[in-house]
């Protein structure tokens, strides 16, 4: 089963329905071949979006495996993000204190850090990582251009960004922007209320959801919340049939009419294989609103 291609914004740039999220690859413990395989064969799914980060440690193996196989460059889009700068990094990093960088020339070496370790000429989408208090909107705007200008992005967006944020730099930068990259589950649904998904909506653009499982609480519980959670998630997976209950969270943020676009944080295929098969799971509202009202642990208003 292969899934299909969504637009991300008004603007023709197409994306996978499921984005591959390696922000834990330095975890994986693969070789360059083995995730060259891996890579292969989520994108033969029809993944073809990958998502990385400069302070995930993430490009430079990812750089070395398609460094193996440099056509498939072409078939798939690679998003990265900038901003953070952590304490004892490296170059990149910050001497003592982590911090948020959201300068121009802090932009421009990011993304030239992250051509050399990605193995690539271009970055098809650039996320500002977190929103940074010192941020000047127009300094940002400077640097976008010269980075598409050169070629060097060609799409760029914002992460965990309030919809303040997202309107004061989408404001300054004409292009637009394609993308807020939040947290949304079950388990952490502070999005459903802060506007942001209706604000994406607004303006035609698909949100990218991180953390669906909630870090992995959804399926293994440690308080009151994720139990609750656990058994509605079990109770559902029975009555639509679902093959998993990780199927039926993707079915519950699938449903939200923001469209928005989950990553998948996990090396095991199977699991990969399951998300994309749970595509075709479909909740009822009651189905929908008996999750979040275990996550709430009470009842609609």
């Amino acid at each position: 089963m292969t899934i299909s291609r969504a637009a991300l914004c008004p603007n023709g740039l197409e994306v996978s329905q499921l984005i591959a999220g390696f922000w834990r690859l330095k975890h994986w413990g693969l070789s360059a071949k083995e995730l060259l395989r891996f890579i292969q064969t989520i994108m033969d799914m029809g993944i073809t979006t990958m998502d990385h980060a400069m302070v995930y440690r993430s490009e430079a193996p990812f750089g070395e495996a398609l460094a193996l196989h440099p056509s498939l460059r072409q078939q798939m889009e690679i998003v990265s993000k900038c901003g953070i700068r952590p304490a004892g990094f490296g170059p990149l990093g910050a001497a003592q204190t982590s911090h948020y960088d959201s300068g121009y020339a802090a932009i421009i070496e990011s993304v030239e850090a992250s051509l050399q370790d990605l193995r690539t000429d271009y970055l098809d989408i650039l996320l500002l990582h977190r929103p940074d208090y010192l941020m000047d909107v127009h300094e940002i705007a400077e640097a976008f251009a010269r980075l598409k200008s050169q070629g060097k992005v060609r799409y760029f967006g914002v992460s965990n960004f309030s919809t303040a944020q997202f309107d004061l730099l989408q404001g300054v930068w004409s292009d637009g922007l394609v993308t807020n990259q939040i947290e949304l589950s079950p388990y952490h649904m502070q999005a459903l209320d802060s506007g942001t998904l209706e604000q994406c909506a607004g303006y035609g653009v698909r949100p990218m959801l991180w953390s669906c499982l909630a870090g992995g609480h959804l399926l293994n519980p440690i308080d009151a919340k994720g139990q609750r959670l656990l058994a509605a998630l079990q109770r559902i997976r029975e009555e639509t049939g679902a093959d998993s209950v990780e199927q039926v969270v993707y079915a519950w943020v699938l449903a939200l009419p923001s469209q928005p676009l989950p990553l998948l944080g996990t090396s095991k295929l199977e699991r990969v294989t399951d998300a994309v098969k749970g595509l075709s799971v479909q909740l009822s509202r009651e189905q929908w609103y008996s999750i979040w009202e275990a996550s709430n642990g009470a009842p609609v208003p």
